[in-house]
């Protein structure tokens, strides 16, 4: 009973996609997955619906969270919406690679700035390099001309230069992201995650949690294979069995 309970143990590596478009079936989730789950994704569909309460919520229930509204603006505009979810208490935000270094620079520098003046602990800034929706046909179809893997390198050694602390990228790219950063506290978080019991969904670039922490990645955003399951409860056990005997 005693190694049940340790597997079983909440994980930070692990971050569940709440992709769902109301408070109430956020909250339910999070209610029924209880101490299983220490870190929340919430994305535009339940931000944009639900909006602020969802980060106070979680937040009330100690958990961590990783807002992901990938944002890409000019570096100001950037930088003050930054500001702005900093004061909700997120821990990881994310803006999109592409934006550029004076962006990312922006975004950077608006959350210390903001943390400091509530004496909080800074969200850690992910830039987002390639979504794991693209295949190379997809990709060649938005005037892609480095195939993915090379583009996604380019934007992760950017975004390095730039001093944000990770990257968001597909688990295919981790390895070689890995390589380049050299270290180990800049974080590589990966979508397109499916543990071997799951469907594979629109996602085009996926790995298991074991193959993706090997290959380099720091935390996985599982969403699905959760959420959408039959017992979301036995689902996020078999991940995390998964990611404590082979990470």
């Amino acid at each position: 009973m005693a190694e049940e309970n340790e597997i079983y143990t909440a994980d930070d590596r692990l971050i569940v996609a709440l992709d769902v478009d109301s408070f109430d079936k956020m909250k339910a989730l999070v209610d029924e997955l209880g101490d299983l789950i220490s870190y929340y994704k919430v994305g535009m569909e339940l931000y944009y619906s639900a909006g602020s309460d969802t980060i106070r919520y979680l937040k009330e229930h100690g958990k961590k969270v990783f807002l992901d509204l990938k944002l890409h603006d000019i570096p100001n505009t950037v930088g003050h919406s930054v500001a702005s979810v900093t004061r909700l208490g997120v821990n990881l935000i994310t803006v999109h690679a592409a934006g550029g270094r004076a962006m990312m620079q922006a975004a950077t520098r608006y959350a210390k700035i903001t943390a400091d003046e509530l004496g909080v602990e800074r969200p850690k800034i992910l830039a987002v390099t390639v979504l794991t929706s693209f295949d190379d046909q997809g990709w060649q179809e938005v005037g892609g001309h480095l195939p993915i893997q090379e583009h996604v390198l380019e934007l992760a050694s950017l975004a390095k230069s730039s001093g944000v602390d990770g990257v968001v990228a597909s688990p295919k790219e981790a390895g070689s992201i890995r390589e380049m950063a050299g270290k180990d506290d800049f974080l590589i978080v990966t979508p397109g995650i499916r543990p071997s019991f799951a469907q594979t969904d629109d996602q085009k670039r996926i790995a298991t949690p074991s193959q993706a922490f090997k290959d380099g990645s720091s935390m996985l955003v599982i969403g699905r294979p959760i959420t959408q399951a039959i017992d979301p409860c036995a689902a996020a056990r078999l991940i995390l069995k998964e990611i404590k005997e082979n990470a």
